[in-house]
This record gives C-alpha cells, sequence and structure tokens, in this order.
C-alpha cells in the first residue's frame, strides 16, 4: 500500500495543487485543469500505438541484433545508429522512452539509449526541414553541429555517471532496474 503511494505521489500532488489553484483563482484552476486533461488524452491517444510497437520490437528483433548493432561494443556504428533511428522517429518525447526501455532490455548501451532520447527530443527529419524553411539552412547546420556533440557528449556522461559497468548493465543499487 506504501508503494503504490509513493508511486503516485507526483500525479495526487499535482491534481491537489490544481484544486488549490482553482479555489484560490477559478478561472487559472480551470486553465491548469483543463490543460492537464488536454496532456492526459493526448498521452493516451499516443501510448498504447508505442506500447503495441515496442511489443512487437521485444517479440521480432533477437537481443544479439540489439547488442551487435546498440550494445556495449558497437562503438561509432552504435551512436550513429542511435541517431538515425532517432532523427526518423514520429511522436513526442515521452513516446521515445518505452523505445529505449525496451532497447537497454534487449542490451542497449546505456550512452546509445541516452544518445536516442536526446536526438528525438531535438533532431527530427520534419524539424529539421521546418527550421530550414523558416530559419535558413546555415542556421539550421549550425544548430545541428552544436546539438550532436552535446548530445553525444551528454550519453557517455550519464554513462560515466550512473556507473555503467563492463557490460553495459547498470550497477543495481536501491530502487534501480538491473538491465
Amino acid at each position: 500500500m506504501k508503494a503504490q503511494l509513493r508511486r503516485y505521489a507526483l500525479f495526487a500532488l499535482v491534481v491537489v495543487a490544481d484544486l488549490l489553484l482553482y479555489l484560490q483563482h477559478p478561472a487559472r484552476g480551470e486553465q491548469a485543469i483543463r490543460s492537464a486533461l488536454d496532456y492526459l488524452v493526448e498521452m493516451l491517444l499516443f501510448i498504447p500505438p508505442i506500447f503495441v510497437l515496442v511489443g512487437l520490437l521485444d517479440v521480432w528483433v533477437p537481443r544479439q541484433i540489439v547488442e551487435k548493432n546498440v550494445g556495449p561494443d558497437s562503438g561509432v556504428r552504435g551512436v550513429v545508429i542511435s541517431i538515425l533511428v532517432a532523427t526518423a522517429a514520429a511522436g513526442p518525447l515521452y513516446a521515445g522512452f518505452p523505445v529505449a526501455d525496451a532497447l537497454l532490455r534487449k542490451g542497449c548501451r546505456l550512452a546509445n539509449a541516452v544518445i536516442f532520447l536526446g536526438t528525438w527530443a531535438t533532431i527530427k527529419i520534419p524539424m529539421l526541414m521546418m527550421e530550414v524553411k523558416f530559419v535558413g539552412l546555415p542556421f539550421a547546420l549550425l544548430r545541428l553541429a552544436l546539438t550532436l556533440p552535446a548530445i553525444i557528449a551528454t550519453g557517455y556522461l550519464m554513462e560515466m555517471i550512473l556507473k555503467v559497468g563492463e557490460t553495459g548493465r547498470f550497477a543495481q543499487g536501491a530502487g534501480e532496474k538491473n538491465y
């Protein structure tokens, strides 16, 4: 019971905050509640198809393929594959987390999963095309040249900070998943 309460504590805190805001400032509270409900509906529309795709990834893609291409020994190839797959991805960033989780469970290196998520968040083909159209090719290329190294560095830094061992798996600690 205590674990369930802790699991939903943030959700409960948001609900209480929205209700308190509604009581103090009804117009702002109504706007906050409407925004939260819109976000919930958006998530309910995106998450089920993502979980279906993650299930298919789990069943159709053998662990050996993931380990070979984006696993601990994949090197530069793993970084490039993580970037290319994420640039072609569609949907909001929160849809990428279940995909990254599935990749980690299949043997993906943590750095490559972080690179995948960072690329998903900042570099998508449709976004690049819109960027070129509205702010020009030089700006888009400069942003890309600055963003990519930062994403790659973040992936490796996260891996170092989280003390991932030779196997590419998290060091198991209190409350951590052991991929």
